[in-house]
C-alpha cells in the first residue's frame, strides 16, 4: 500500500475507533487524511472498500505478530485456541473499529469479494500454521487441502461468533469458547490420528 493510500486508511480507523462505521464518511475521512475527496475516491470506491483496506492493515499486524510469537502449546486444539484467543483480544480492543469491520466484510457488495476472498486466505494460513505448530510447519509449505478446509470452517465459526458479539449476544470470551468448541469437534471428527498429523508435515 503507498504511502498516500495508507494515510487515508489510517484516518479511517481513528475516525472508525471513534464512532464506528458511521464515523467514517468519506468527506471526514479525506479531510482528516489532509487528502483532496477526489485523491480519496481515485483509491477507494466506498467506505466498505476503505475499512477492508482497514482490515488488511490488521490482519498483517497479525501476521508479524505471530510470525514473530507463535502458539507453542503442545497440541493443535489449544495452539488454535490461543490463536483465536489472541487475535479476538486484539479485535475486541477496538470495539467501534471491530464492528465497522465487521459490518463491512459482511456487506456482500460484488466489487469488494476478491478483498473478502484474500482476508479469508491470510487467515486460513494462520489457523493453519497454528494447528502444525512452530516446529511442524514450515513455512514455504502451503496448507495441505484438509488443513485449508479446517482453517476456513474455524473462520466461518469464528466470524460468526464475532457478529454475535458485535450485535451483543455474548461477550469476548464468547467468541472464543464456540470457536474452540467447533475445534474440539473437528479434530476428532477427523479421527485418532487428526491431532498427530496438524502437529507434523503430513496431510490431516
Amino acid at each position: 500500500m503507498e504511502e498516500r493510500s495508507r494515510r487515508i486508511v489510517k484516518a479511517a480507523i481513528e475516525l472508525a475507533e471513534r464512532g464506528g462505521f458511521e464515523a467514517v464518511r468519506l468527506r471526514d475521512v479525506a479531510a482528516h487524511a489532509e487528502v483532496a475527496l477526489g485523491t480519496l475516491y481515485r483509491r477507494f470506491r466506498s467506505k466498505e472498500d476503505l475499512l477492508l483496506a482497514a482490515l488488511e492493515l490488521q490482519v498483517a499486524e497479525q501476521e508479524r505478530r505471530f510470525r514473530a510469537s507463535p502458539p507453542v502449546a503442545d497440541t493443535p486444539l489449544e495452539r488454535v485456541t490461543e490463536f483465536f484467543e489472541r487475535i479476538t483480544r486484539e479485535m475486541c480492543a477496538r470495539p467501534n473499529l471491530a464492528r465497522a469491520l465487521v459490518r463491512a466484510v459482511a456487506s456482500g457488495a460484488p466489487e469488494l469479494t476478491l478483498k473478502v476472498s484474500t482476508f479469508h486466505t491470510r487467515m486460513e494460513d494462520l489457523i493453519s500454521a497454528a494447528l502444525r505448530g512452530e516446529q511442524g510447519r514450515d513455512r514455504d509449505t502451503p496448507p495441505s487441502e484438509r488443513e485449508r478446509r479446517l482453517g476456513y470452517s474455524l473462520l466461518l465459526v469464528w466470524f460468526a461468533a464475532l457478529t454475535g458479539w458485535a450485535s451483543g449476544l455474548h461477550d469476548p470470551s464468547g467468541i472464543v469458547r464456540h470457536t474452540r468448541v467447533a475445534a474440539e469437534m473437528m479434530l476428532e471428527a477427523g479421527g485418532p490420528g487428526a491431532e498427530r498429523a496438524c502437529a507434523g508435515t503430513g496431510s490431516v
